[in-house]
């Protein structure tokens, strides 16, 4: 639909804006060749054990078009074939080879800082296999590193052991920052909250990955191949997902289906490059088209 004024150049007139919507099923990923997105999940993709609208077919748009995606996620206890099942349980069919954890980065980081290095490690599955596969030793004597994760096995005497090895030298390494995580049954301590706790009985301050350290956004953008100025995160939360990205100089999308709310944008000194009602907007944007056309008083509207 367009505009057309009966004079444009009266005196009086005003300009105006046309907001036309795009055709059902057309996706934003059209205009994007060359592209490619990191996307996180819950709050993005899902929120508890359901699928975010829209979620499931922009994913589904990126693979027809073979745009490349990779899901990037603080979580450290699962691995990439656990959230294979988790989404597949959703209705959204993925492969493994598009996620990149918490658990990744980490291991990611240990083998560029010391590569035959070994770690005493506090987290679950998703974490010890990404730590195997990267060629890092579980060590109970004398290890290089502590590593915290997520997960429900933290008790007295794994904080004694690993409060024992940090005294001795051996160097604090969290996957991620988050002091909480959300769960279908509530919020639970995250592996931030967990770091915390060895920082106040050693004295001494882990080294945080996962998002928003900019380390993580740049292994997982390399590994879709591409240059920063070509990735976009997608994410919900302000302090990881957006500050993370803003960081590394990544264009940065806010959905508002999760943690954060329009208001709350005001309490931060930086801003994502778009903000989204939710994922679902990159399939039937709205665009701004200017009219540029001036009008008085008469408008001929033309299908």
């Amino acid at each position: 639909m367009f505009l057309r004024a009966s004079n444009p150049d009266a005196p009086g007139s005003v300009l105006i804006f046309l907001f036309m919507k795009y055709p059902k099923n057309v996706c934003a990923v059209e205009t994007l060749k060359g592209k490619g997105f990191l996307i996180d999940m819950d709050g993005v993709i899902y929120k508890g054990s359901k699928l975010i609208p829209g979620a499931k077919e922009f994913v589904q748009q990126l693979q027809a078009k073979n745009i490349p995606f990779m899901f990037l996620t603080n979580n450290s206890e699962r691995s990439p074939r656990d959230l294979v099942a988790k989404l597949d349980h959703l209705g959204l069919k993925v492969s493994w080879k598009h996620f990149y954890t918490a658990a990744h980065c980490t291991a990611d980081f240990l083998i560029r800082q010391r590569p035959q290095s070994s770690a005493f490690v506090i987290g679950e599955g998703g974490l010890l296999i990404a730590l195997q596969e990267s060629g890092i030793a579980f060590d109970s004597i004398k290890p290089d590193y502590v590593v915290v994760g997520e997960g429900r096995l933290f008790n007295y005497e794994l904080v004694e052991k690993a409060m024992r090895f940090i005294e001795k030298g051996s160097r604090l390494i969290a996957t991620n920052p988050d002091t909480w995580c959300p769960t279908d049954a509530g919020p639970r301590p995250g592996t931030g909250a967990l770091a915390a706790y060895l920082e106040s009985a050693t004295g001494k301050k882990a080294y945080y990955l996962g998002k928003p350290n900019p380390f993580m956004f740049l292994m997982a953008r390399n590994r879709l191949g591409l240059r920063t100025a070509d990735t976009i995160m997608i994410g919900d939360t302000m302090e990881t997902d957006i500050r993370g990205a803003v960081e590394l100089g990544m264009q940065a999308y806010l959905v508002l289906t999760g943690s954060t709310t329009r208001e709350l944008l005001e309490n931060y000194p930086y801003r994502p490059t778009q903000v989204l009602e939710s994922i679902e907007d990159l399939l039937s944007p709205e665009e701004i088209v200017p009219a540029r056309t001036r009008i008085k008083s008469r408008v001929l509207l033309a299908a």
